[in-house]
């Protein structure tokens, strides 16, 4: 037989195959140097990702070492109060406002250093009580800022002069606010003002709006309020794990300001656990909030 005549296909098949093999070992080689690639930079990736979480938790634990150092140090200045001055006194409760103002209750360090400071005849006496009015103070300014951003507040001024002349007390404008979908009404009634421990005494009236038939649900509560009750730690409990708190702010010859904070009770003092029945409610709405995320 002959020889027969290539046509085009052929040639091209002829000169396309060993082209076709160098492309499928390119193809091979770039698929492992990505491959390769991108399993180094994930390896990387964890790498980092895990000395990360390994410096921050040490950097937890040493910080929480040096915090209940610090603790154990500067309370034992007035669990020993004969070796200690009062100066001492002051700035070591300076320093447990100021570091551990969120999980302790300070206010009967306060009082009790307040009255040793004004039956004392030291010569720095208004020193003293302007630096416990200032920590304080300050204090108050740092917890109103995180509740403010989470909650909602309302602010109020009492008419001293009016509360004297009233035995029974004077209500304040009633405030309506709403917080995750529940909305409670705040009445607030001044039932006594102390002008020289510069305090008030008030009593709360919550209603809380329901579903039909529940219709609305009043909780009342009485206490005293000064500049040394701090919101995330004197605050009243409500329903659906939230809270309630009264700050004073300001306390004058003939008036007062007050301001009311609504906010979720993850934000209260971290020894204000909720209770079960709260975390499990707690846990259904986010897996609620999670499935109407996803049908959307």
């Amino acid at each position: 037989m002959g020889d027969t005549k290539r046509d085009g296909w052929d040639k091209a098949a002829i000169i396309l195959q060993p082209v076709g093999g160098l492309l499928t070992a390119l193809a091979v080689a770039a698929v492992g140097f990505f491959a390769s690639s991108f399993l180094e930079r994930r390896q990387a990736i964890d790498t980092n990702v895990r000395l990360y979480s390994e410096l921050m938790s040490k950097r937890e634990e040493a910080e929480s070492a040096l915090r209940k150092d610090m603790f154990v140090s500067i309370i034992q200045s007035f669990l020993q109060p004969a070796l200690a001055s009062l100066d001492t006194k002051v700035l070591n409760l300076e320093l447990l406002v100021y570091n551990f103002h969120e999980s302790l209750n300070l206010k009967p360090l306060f009082t009790h250093l307040k009255g040793q400071v004004a039956g004392s005849r030291d010569g720095a006496k208004q020193e003293y009580m302007e630096r416990l009015d200032k920590a304080a103070r300050e204090v108050v300014r740092k917890q109103m800022l995180v509740l403010e951003g989470a909650g909602k507040k309302f602010d109020r001024t009492i008419d001293l002069e009016t509360l004297w002349k009233t035995p029974g007390g004077i209500p304040l404008e009633e405030a309506t606010l709403t917080l995750e979908n529940i909305k409670r009404d705040f009445r607030i009634i001044v039932l006594y003002a102390d002008s020289k421990a510069k305090e008030l005494k008030i009593r709360l009236e919550i209603r809380t709006h329901k579903e039909p038939p529940a219709g609305v649900e009043t909780n009342v509560v009485e206490f005293g309020v000064g500049f040394f009750d701090f919101p995330i730690i004197d605050n009243t409990r409500l329903s659906h794990d939230q809270r309630c708190a009264i700050v004073l702010t300001a306390f004058g010859e003939s008036s007062a300001d007050i301001t009311g904070i609504y906010f979720p009770g993850a934000y209260a003092s971290l020894k204000e656990k909720p209770y079960y029945q709260e975390v499990v409610q707690n846990l259904l709405k986010a897996n609620q909030f999670l499935g109407e995320s996803k049908a959307r």
